[in-house]
């Protein structure tokens, strides 16, 4: 089957032919039909995630697919059943073999498109504002990168949860995305004195910071007293120093989140959250925003796409034919 493979850290995948896996017990078996790229799939090429693969592998993440096979004695959807995934990697290959507890079944009208960019990002923002700084209505919130794959879905869920939310991105035309998605409060990242803007819409409750950098330590000092910031990424390249002064006077709580450790540690929650997920997208009240889907020749076109900050929402490689 065709495969992208990383051979070394540091180098351009490359477009293989491999064996195709088979199950074990507890496993079965997709056809991969469409992957849903993310900014820790360029910091695993490259050898700087927060878990290294064993050399070579196939990149990817969170991928749509239909069930092919299962594994001897293994209870899962049965073959046929169009399902998303996440996975540590291997979702940019035609086939891949995964533990038959990491799908989930479509909703109804749901396309493979649109599941690939799925879990990932909806995952990671559900858990973070419910689990982790626990969102309550009528607190604002403020999202950076609010245009990108991440940010957008907190905008999304956000909004859902009752809070308002103050959306901060780079020029008008991904402001007009995250306003789409519901935002109350559009502030361009590039504004001179962004600590003073957010001060002026009130102060913070909560931070979902997927950018680091300044904007973090602009969101920091705008926090209202017993605040909570969530550092989800660092976009900017830039790793925040965290004054504990400025915790210490105004008991902030500051949390990290990365969804790829409850996956592993929390496996139920991260079950629980996702059907909830996906019984909000069932109602229509999920909107995912893809906004390039590229053939699957053209990955490394999408990897240029998120690397340059061209994209808004998701961007989709197509594997196989089914919309």
């Amino acid at each position: 089957m065709r495969a992208w493979q990383v051979i070394d850290f540091g180098t351009n995948p490359i477009l293989s032919r491999i064996e195709p896996p088979t199950p074990a017990k507890g496993e079965l078996v997709l056809r991969v039909e469409a992957v849903g790229l993310n900014f820790a799939d360029m910091l695993a090429i490259q050898g700087k995630y927060q878990v290294r693969q064993a050399l070579p592998f196939v990149p990817g993440m969170e991928l749509a697919g239909v069930v092919e096979t299962l594994g001897p004695g293994t209870t899962g959807p049965s073959p046929g059943t169009a399902v998303l995934a996440t996975c540590p990697a291997g979702a940019l290959a035609e086939r891949i073999c995964l533990p038959a507890n990491r799908v989930s079944p479509l909703p109804p009208g749901m396309s493979f498109t649109e599941a690939a960019g799925f879990p990932i990002a909806y995952g990671t923002s559900h858990l973070a504002l419910t689990h982790k700084a626990r969102l309550q209505p009528g607190e604002t919130l403020l999202v950076t990168g609010a245009a990108g794959g991440v940010g957008l879905t907190a905008v999304e869920i956000g909004k859902r949860l009752g809070a308002r939310v103050i959306a901060s991105a780079r020029g008008d035309a991904r402001l007009a995305v995250a306003r789409d998605a519901g935002a109350d409060v559009l502030i361009d990242s590039d504004t001179p004195d962004l600590k003073e803007r957010l001060k002026a819409e009130g102060g913070l409750d909560v931070v979902y910071d997927v950018v680091g950098g300044p904007a973090f330590d602009a969101a920091l000092r705008a926090c209202k007293p017993d605040g909570r910031l969530l550092a989800i990424g660092f976009a900017s390249g830039e790793v925040p120093q965290i004054p504990a002064n400025i915790l210490l006077v105004k008991n902030l709580t500051v949390s990290g989140f990365w969804y790829g450790g409850y996956e592993t540690h929390a496996p139920d929650l991260v079950a629980a959250s996702m059907a909830q997920l996906l019984r909000w997208r069932a109602e229509g009240l999920l909107r995912p925003h893809v906004s390039h889907v590229l053939p699957f020749e053209a990955f490394p076109e999408g990897l240029a796409l998120l690397r340059d900050r061209k994209a808004t929402g998701k961007v989709v490689i197509r594997v196989g034919q089914a919309p």
